[in-house]
């Protein structure tokens, strides 16, 4: 199972590699990490998907509350809303450009990007949106994929 957990850390140089030397050291595979600066400029907040069981999660949880520039961890894995992004560069010759289009439209992607050849596409979504998005303009001849890490917050009002 893929676990979805939110680490709020101090906003300061060598956090993220403190962060990824603590789970290269445990042999967890680190599925997806998203970093950002929150609300408050000194605070940033990492989104990281890890994939293992209930004791993976733990572990984890125990071992990032023991670095000290961690603020909280909470695991986000359930009743969240979940995104990413990816950008995607299609071929798109003059005769497939209206299918392309469809697509897109159909899928609430965007169209950021016109080149002679070829469309960059902006799409978000959950990963199985974004994957199934990929899989359909592979038809077409993907040049380029470019996604971002999952990000995650708890539903309802913020505690």
């Amino acid at each position: 199972m893929k676990y979805t957990i939110a680490v709020l850390v101090e906003n300061k140089p060598g956090v993220l590699a403190r962060v990824a030397s603590l789970f290269r050291r445990r042999g967890f595979n680190i599925e997806s990490l998203t970093v950002g600066v929150t609300e408050k400029e000194e605070i940033s907040r990492m989104t990281i998907v890890v994939k293992g069981n209930e004791k993976v999660l733990e572990q984890v949880t125990k071992q990032l509350n023991k670095l000290i520039e961690v603020i909280k961890v909470s695991d986000v894995s359930f009743d969240s809303v979940e995104r990413e992004l990816c950008l995607l560069r299609v071929n798109a010759p003059p005769e497939k450009r209206g299918e392309i289009v469809e697509l897109t439209n159909i899928f609430r992607a965007r169209i950021v990007d016109v080149a002679k050849d070829s469309f960059i596409v902006e799409v978000t979504g959950d990963e199985d949106k974004i994957n199934a998005f990929i899989d359909l303009m592979r038809g077409y001849g993907i040049k380029e994929v470019a996604r971002t890490g999952k990000v995650a917050m708890v539903r309802g009002a913020k505690k």
